[in-house]
């Protein structure tokens, strides 16, 4: 069965840094494209950025140069930091199994339990 788990979101001051982490298992992790997603309160679920199994990560326009996705294979862990944090930020972080999607395509994702972000201004 496939899981995925994010965890370490929290409470951080605008401009602020924070890695939010994915634990995933039921399948094997280090072939798997996967993606982090976010959904802010009152609005769609939305991509953040991807990774594929060959370790390129690629991001929407508003991650790019704040955000940094990464994988660790051996412990099937998947990876987001994020700097510059900002309060339009503020959002539930899934992990998802893929690399890239839009619209309402990203609902279509299978995804895990998320973790809540929240940037104070």
């Amino acid at each position: 069965e496939v899981q995925l788990q994010a965890s370490g979101g929290g409470l951080v001051q605008s401009g602020g840094s924070l890695r939010i982490s994915c634990a995933a298992s039921g399948f094997i992790f280090s072939r798997q494209d996967m993606t982090w997603l976010r959904q802010a309160p009152g609005k769609r679920l939305e991509w953040v950025s991807g990774i594929n199994s060959d370790d390129r990560p690629i991001y929407a326009d508003f991650a790019k140069g704040r955000f940094a996705i990464s994988r660790d294979n051996a412990n099937n862990t998947l990876y987001l930091t994020m700097n510059n944090l900002k309060p339009e930020d503020t959002a539930v972080y899934y992990c998802a199994l893929g690399n890239f999607c839009s619209g309402s395509r990203c609902y279509d994702l299978r995804r895990g339990q998320g973790t809540l972000v929240t940037v104070s201004s």
